[in-house]
């Protein structure tokens, strides 16, 4: 069997980070927890200082859950409409943070808004990401139906990425939720089909099989610790690796 180490991406360049929007609020029950955002933007300045060029997506559930609303009643497009105008909330708030970090970034929005943020071409973008400014991708897909991880993959495929850095608030994928069971068990590397087959819920199907399709590898992180996104993209074994 080949050592873990060696099938780890040997040399990243460029990542697509997806960050949920729950994380923004931090022991708030919505809204943004300025303590926070600015302790991502300190990681994601230390990356940017490692030479690293950073697209982000960012979700919107600390404001609007679109599907939840959805579920009380509200039609699904207009609940998916107005988590996409969330996450461009969210969008703003991180460039300021990174911006206060001497960190020039972009905002590309695929719902066009041109007052606040550029409307989103991939030959702008990865210009951006050649001039080393951080691009954050907002908006979603600008379609109702799809996540905000399916955009990511999306984004990571469009600006041709060497890998998805999803960051989340366990420290990788396990069998079952690590919260509720003592004894679940932390995977270190999972295939594609593994992931679709155990229903691991570790992004949706249209986003794990678009990643599939395209051979773009997924680290799946804890956010929590001040670091790990550096530790990611330098090749340290963290989290779980998702490759074909």
């Amino acid at each position: 069997m080949i050592p873990m180490a060696a099938k780890r991406i040997k040399k990243i360049n460029r990542i697509l980070l997806k960050l949920s929007g729950e994380v923004l609020k931090g022991g708030h029950h919505y809204g943004i927890d300025p303590s926070i955002i600015k302790q991502i933007a300190a990681d994601i300045q230390e990356v940017y200082a490692a030479g690293t060029e950073i697209g982000i997506v960012i979700g919107g559930g600390n404001i609007c859950r679109g599907v939840s609303e959805s579920a009380q009643g509200m039609d699904r497009t207009t609940a998916d409409h107005m988590g996409m105008l969330a996450t461009v909330i969210n969008s703003l708030a991180l460039q300021d943070a990174l911006e206060n970090k001497g960190v020039p970034t972009r905002v590309q929005s695929a719902i066009q808004m041109h007052q606040i943020a550029e409307p989103y071409i991939r030959r702008r973008a990865i210009r951006h990401l050649e001039k080393k400014r951080v691009v954050v991708f907002a908006a979603g897909t600008g379609n109702p139906f799809f996540s905000t991880d399916t955009a990511a993959a999306l984004r990571a495929s469009e600006i041709n990425a060497d890998v998805i850095l999803k960051a989340t608030k366990v420290d990788g994928v396990y069998d079952k939720d690590p919260v509720k069971h003592a004894g679940a068990r932390k995977f270190d590397e999972l295939s594609y089909e593994e992931v679709l087959d155990r229903k691991l819920g570790v992004m949706d199907l249209t986003a794990i099989t678009l990643c599939m399709d395209n051979s773009l590898p997924i680290i799946v992180f804890d956010l929590s610790k001040p670091g790990n996104i550096y530790k990611a993209v330098t090749g340290s074994k963290i989290g779980t690796y998702i490759r074909g």
